[in-house]
């Protein structure tokens, strides 16, 4: 009751991206049960249908990825202070979280079964019933198991996923693997060899001491995600100054560049394996009448689509270090800061929104067109995956703007003009673009290459 509360007092915005949700969930549902009336209507060719089964998971995993992304995004279940006070603990909310997933794409699952049974003409009342009867094979009787477990990978792979990325995690500092904790006497944390006498923990300061000399760390209070960065006369992170310390020294740089050789380690093995795959070797056929491929060239397909998703936050990284070189201005420190910032945010993203560019790229490199041409379900599944990606995308830079209000309001205050702001986004979208567009493109020409032979 509390997630439908939640859901329904929701902001106009909010309710737009769990919409989305919902059609995106209907979308890859109706896919689903297309299949399932594949099967039916071709009951001597299994390894057909199950290949049709095999692709809906491409939009399946778009759809998934969205919802997280929109659930990471909702006000509504962001941890505040004073809601552990009644019951609303990170974990209460985590499973908020869930529940308002799995009620959108229930949603959506229950549109797509009404939209099937409509074109099989199992129900009455819209212009297009009836309009599929032979490709759904509405002459057989629909095999309600079946339906409804197709129906249910949607829902159930969206809540666990949100409820695996928002679950509660420790915040504080971890203690060594293998060490046991110690306790003195009345409770006090310590492993001094010093016998304590009555009363010498409840000394003013004796414990810090002690804590300071048996070399143990002491107790810090909460930082923000911007405690390492230089702070500005209004609390909130400098970022026209450039950041102390060494790179090594900073968790998001290393979070967001750790994965960059193994991201290039990927997306070379991919396009090595698709460089030398024997045509020879078994084929699958391709969605939408495009030629058939060797089995090789789609798994370095999808090693490259792997590689570009863990190469996003590095490069992203790589382009905000690149806009503060060879003595940058308050623009360009403004703009370079904030992708250095946000590189583990919004790269990851990036990088799979120019996997499914190259992709799309690709496919329309070996379109014939004197050869069929795409079919509506491959439309649908196409649609389905590049508006999911681009929708993520979108999710998560208003996710990065609302995790960085604080930062803007303190600059405002400080007198930077709207226009700088403005100028200093437009310039990140213009480096990011200069970056990942060529990257693109060469990806997309080296992964047609094979089969264009």
């Amino acid at each position: 009751m509390l997630a439908l509360r939640l859901t329904r007092s929701a902001h106009p915005a909010v309710q737009l991206r769990r919409l989305l949700v919902a059609a995106a969930s209907a979308g890859t549902g109706f896919l689903l049960l297309c299949t399932l009336g594949y099967a039916l209507s071709h009951p001597d060719d299994p390894s057909a249908a199950v290949l049709r089964l095999v692709w809906c998971a491409v939009p399946l995993a778009a759809t998934v990825h969205f919802a997280v992304a929109v659930a990471r995004t909702d006000p509504g279940t962001r941890p505040r202070p004073g809601l552990s006070a009644i019951g609303l603990g990170p974990a209460r909310l985590m499973t908020i979280s869930a529940t308002t997933t799995a009620l959108s794409t229930t949603l959506g699952s229950m549109l797509a079964l009404l939209f099937f049974l409509h074109l099989r003409g199992d129900l009455t009342g819209m212009p297009f019933d009836g309009a599929a009867t032979q490709f759904l094979a509405a002459d057989r009787s629909l095999p309600v198991p079946a339906a409804l477990t197709l129906l249910s990978l949607v829902p159930a792979a969206a809540s666990l996923s949100v409820a695996v990325v928002l679950r509660p995690r420790e915040t504080g500092p971890a203690r060594a693997r293998g060490a046991r904790r110690a306790f003195g006497r009345f409770g006090a944390y310590g492993r001094g060899a010093a016998r304590e006498t009555f009363g010498a923990y409840g000394r003013f300061g004796a414990h810090l001491r002690r804590g300071a000399a048996d070399g143990e760390p002491r107790a810090k209070p909460a930082a923000a995600d911007t405690a390492d960065a230089p702070q500005a006369p209004g609390g909130a992170p400098d970022l026209l100054t450039p950041a102390p310390g060494a790179p090594g020294n900073d968790g998001k740089r290393l979070d967001a560049t750790a994965a960059l050789p193994w991201g290039i380690s990927v997306l070379a093995a991919g396009l090595a394996v698709e460089a030398y795959a024997d045509r020879t070797t078994a084929t699958a056929d391709m969605p939408g009448g495009l030629t058939s491929g060797p089995v090789g060239v789609l798994l370095g397909w999808l090693l490259t689509a792997v590689g570009l998703a863990l190469t996003g936050p590095g490069l992203t990284h790589l382009c905000g270090h690149l806009l503060q070189i060879v003595r940058p201005g308050a623009l360009r420190l403004l703009a370079g800061r904030v992708l250095m910032e946000e590189s583990s945010r919004i790269g990851r993203p990036l990088g799979i929104v120019c996997a499914v560019a190259s992709a799309a790229y690709a496919m329309a490199t070996l379109q014939n067109p004197d050869g069929p041409t795409l079919g509506p379900l491959t439309t649908l599944g196409a649609l389905l995956v590049a508006g999911c990606t681009l929708a993520t995308l979108l999710t998560t830079a208003v996710e990065a703007k609302h995790a960085r209000a604080d930062t803007t309001a303190a600059l405002l205050r400080l007198g930077a003009p709207v226009t700088m702001l403005r100028a200093a986004a437009a310039l990140r979208a213009a480096t990011l673009v200069a970056m990942f567009a060529p990257l693109t493109l060469a990806v997309a020409a080296l992964a047609a290459q094979p089969l264009a032979r």
